[in-house]
């Protein structure tokens, strides 16, 4: 977005002057995220996440190229060469337990960056591109973790991508031969830990360009802002730098506090005890589950119990998980509502808490066995799930009374700095109906 105001880099020195004219780096930076980039006023925490996110894939990048420097993609040695770096590589057990809690970590800061983006209506037009770009993010992300944890080749490894890759067995036709394709043989094996290992060590770098995109996307139409009005004038921003770039890091000192006690003082918290058992295709261990971040989904898949018409349940399970997905590229346009923040929506605002416990309820199912009532409470949490999306919140954007919108976000600022100092001057005039 183009702001008039806005600052825009000027050369001192004839060094920077020469660099500016045939590399012009620093002048991107500056635009893009230092004074020249002016954001709007109002933004809270949540838009730290973006930041963090970002800090986190690095985070992931470094310690994994360490990794692999030690790391053997064969199946008679990848547990023992992955014992190697915990017992015999210098700060071998600190890098490795960096990589593992960092997954946990990076899919925690996307998944509070992703419900932020559904509570203030960042998906909503002329965001739709950086909306879609944010979900390719998400999607690679999911297949870097599956792969990387079939890396470590133990139990789990063994089990989940035994798993997960049987289950395009269930696509009709061309099913089957994905499955070989994948795995590159009928069972996980040698073939399979070499495909995973390159494409586990290749996915985070084209994960890092579409990052670049997404930040590109950002700076087209400007950041949302809980307000969800646009900027209409200097009066509604500040530079990005030094204001949001302190608050940037204010959090990021919080977040690598956090990383640092789970990674120093419970760095197995968020794993599976079966892992640290090697591999073994005739011991199934009794509760086969993937990682924390995907029972949402894995609860999805499992909900799918009974065959439907010549549909059989396994399909059924995976077109339901895909799907979940897979919808959220639509909701632009299954949100209808000209008021993007939900602070301004009354009804959605209540929806949108409910699809967040919803989403826990699965997410606690994905975790438990296949019985009851496990089951039927992931069935009921799989149909309001899907309800969310294509019933409720498409007929609410439609008839819901919104609250009246600030003319402008300086005002919303001043009004609510107004009311915290002076109780007594709440409900100042300025504000007009939503459209």
């Amino acid at each position: 977005m183009s702001f008039p105001w806005a600052k825009h880099y000027e050369p001192k020195s004839e060094f920077t002057k020469f660099v500016d004219s045939r590399l012009p780096i620093p002048r991107f930076v500056y635009d893009a995220l230092g004074a020249g980039y002016p954001a709007p006023k109002n933004l809270n925490y949540f838009y730290n996440f973006g930041f963090l996110a970002g800090v986190a894939l690095m985070v992931q990048i470094i310690t994994g190229i360490v990794l692999a420097m030690h790391y053997a993609a064969n199946t008679a040695i990848a547990f023992d060469s992955v014992e190697h770096i915990m017992r015999d590589v210098n700060s071998g057990w600190m890098i490795r337990y960096m990589h593992a809690v960092g997954a946990s970590f990076f899919f925690a800061v996307v998944y509070i960056h992703i419900f932020r983006g559904l509570y203030y209506g960042s998906y909503k037009p002329p965001r739709e591109v950086l909306w879609m770009l944010g979900l390719v993010i998400f999607l690679l992300m999911m297949a870097t973790a599956f792969m990387g944890y079939v890396l470590v080749w133990g139990q789990m490894s063994f089990w989940g991508a035994t798993v997960i890759t049987g289950l395009f067995s269930a696509i009709p036709v061309v099913g089957p031969a994905i499955q070989t394709w994948l795995l590159g043989g009928f069972s996980p094996d040698n073939a399979t830990l070499n495909r995973f290992f390159s494409l586990h060590f290749l996915l985070p770098f084209v994960t890092l360009g579409v990052i670049v995109l997404h930040v590109w996307a950002l700076h087209i139409p400007g950041s949302n802002n809980p307000t969800g009005v646009d900027v209409k004038g200097p009066q509604d921003t500040v530079p990005f730098h030094p204001y949001y770039t302190a608050k940037d890091f204010f959090g990021l000192g919080v977040y690598l506090t956090l990383f640092a006690v789970v990674v120093f003082f419970a760095p197995n918290m968020l794993g599976e005890v079966d892992n640290y058992i090697p591999a073994n295709p005739l011991s199934t261990p009794a509760l086969i589950v993937p990682e924390w971040y995907f029972w949402p989904f894995y609860a999805i898949l499992r909900s799918f119990t009974v065959d439907f018409l010549f549909i059989p349940a396994k399909l059924l399970g995976v077109i339901g998980m895909f799907a979940s997905i897979l919808l959220l590229f639509f909701l632009p346009w299954l949100d209808t509502s000209p008021v993007r923040s939900n602070n301004y929506r009354p009804w959605s605002r209540i929806l949108f808490w409910v699809f967040v416990v919803d989403v826990i309820i699965l997410g606690v199912c994905g975790g438990k066995h296949a019985a009851e009532p496990w089951i039927i409470i992931s069935q009921l949490a799989s149909v309001y799930y899907f309800a969310h999306f294509l019933i409720i919140l498409p007929i609410v954007s439609r008839i819901e009374k919104t609250l009246p919108l600030p003319n402008s976000i300086a005002e919303a600022v001043l009004a609510k700095y107004n009311k915290a100092s002076s109780p007594g001057l709440a409900g100042s005039p300025g504000v007009q109906p939503a459209e």
